[in-house]
């Protein structure tokens, strides 16, 4: 590969890494505005997706977002962009369930510091950053690794800037023929995550469990 092709190869990767949903012109139209692509196809894309993010899995960086997940030791906050922070909210409430010290940041740059405050050598953050990335993440994710947090980010095919800071990456496909991107293999991703969890802490999570649904079954009484 000649110098020429590497810094076009380069260019290409920095666009995609930037683009807009202007620049990404919706396919599976003729000229006329009539739709040339079924669902099938745009099914297939998603699918696809999930099949080449779990391919191309590291089971090393996997297992290790596992064992910070399931260690009751740790405190572990979630957080994500503009559009993937429904799959940081959907996972806390998950882990929730499964095991105690687990928090959603609040959604505003502001409030982000107040909690940074309290954060340190036993506190993981795990952040859903994928294009186009979102600055007051990469500075959240900077400030937590300063302060000794184990960074965990879950991203797309090109990788957020938070990687220069993350102990454990995954990445996923997210690349679909719309104007937007898909989180559908972001979300399978946080679903495998949370069901190794499950396995690996069952004997913790059970109990917990149990205890979640007596209380649940007293306050249904006590509203009787």
């Amino acid at each position: 590969t000649s110098y020429l092709d590497f810094q076009r190869a380069l260019r290409e990767e920095l666009a995609a890494q930037r683009s807009s949903p202007l620049a990404k012109q919706p396919a599976g139209f003729d000229q006329r505005g009539a739709s040339t692509m079924g669902q099938s196809a745009f099914a297939d894309a998603v699918i696809d997706n999930i099949r080449e993010t779990f391919n191309h899995l590291p089971p090393a960086e996997f297992d290790g977002i596992v064992r910070l997940l399931t260690d009751t030791r740790l405190r572990i906050h979630l957080i994500g962009g503009r559009f993937t922070d429904a799959l940081a909210l959907y996972l806390s409430v998950q882990l929730r369930i499964l095991r105690p010290g687990v928090s959603h940041l609040q959604d505003q740059e502001s409030n982000w510091r107040d909690q940074l405050l309290d954060m340190g050598k036993r506190d993981v953050l795990l952040v859903f950053d994928i294009r186009r990335y979102q600055p007051s993440l990469l500075r959240l994710a900077q400030a937590a690794a300063a302060r000794q947090v184990r960074v965990i980010l879950l991203t797309d095919q090109w990788l957020s800037p938070i990687v220069r800071v993350a102990h454990h990456v995954l990445a996923a496909r997210v690349a679909v023929p719309s104007v937007w991107d898909s989180s559908a293999a972001l979300m399978a991703l946080s679903e495998a995550l949370l069901a190794e969890v499950a396995r690996q802490g069952w004997e913790h999570s059970r109990v917990r469990i149990g205890e979640l649904e007596n209380m649940r079954e007293r306050l249904d009484d006590s509203k009787g």
